[in-house]
């Protein structure tokens, strides 16, 4: 059931501002009102509809959802593909390393001819020697 369902009270095919989720609340107001108009009726507004029961409302409801169903396919998809259409082509690794070295002109380094590891930085491959030594210093002392 949506949100915005309710019993209203019409006279003749003017909704009135008369409004209640349970038929019982409006029931006393109806009679007073077909005393001055006897065109007046009970009917049940949801969808932006108006229904001459919730029953019917479901019903109707009930028999799209179906229509639906019966005229798609379990694994319909926009596109009738059973994918993400946002999803990024998946390139492997080694395609997409061969397409930037040819976009951007990059060759291969070493005597070898395949490429290596990064070069490496001397001053981190020497130990350091101004390193604190590993003993108790100061630590403990503050």
């Amino acid at each position: 059931m949506s949100r915005i369902a309710y019993w209203t009270i019409l006279v003749g095919t003017e909704p009135t501002a008369f409004r209640a989720r349970n038929v019982e609340d409006l029931v006393p107001t109806l009679k007073q009102l077909q005393r001055g108009h006897p065109n007046a009726v009970l009917k049940w507004f949801e969808a932006g509809r108006i229904w001459d029961s919730p029953d019917h409302a479901r019903a109707h409801r009930d028999r799209g959802r179906r229509e639906l169903r019966r005229t798609r396919e379990r694994d319909w998809r926009p596109g009738g593909e059973h994918r993400d259409p946002r999803a990024r082509p998946k390139v492997p690794r080694t395609i997409k390393r061969r397409l930037l070295a040819r976009r951007y002109g990059w060759k291969k380094t070493g005597d070898s001819g395949e490429g290596g590891d990064a070069p490496l930085d001397h001053a981190r491959a020497k130990p350091r020697l101004n390193r604190p030594s590993g003993g108790k210093g100061r630590r403990g002392s503050r």
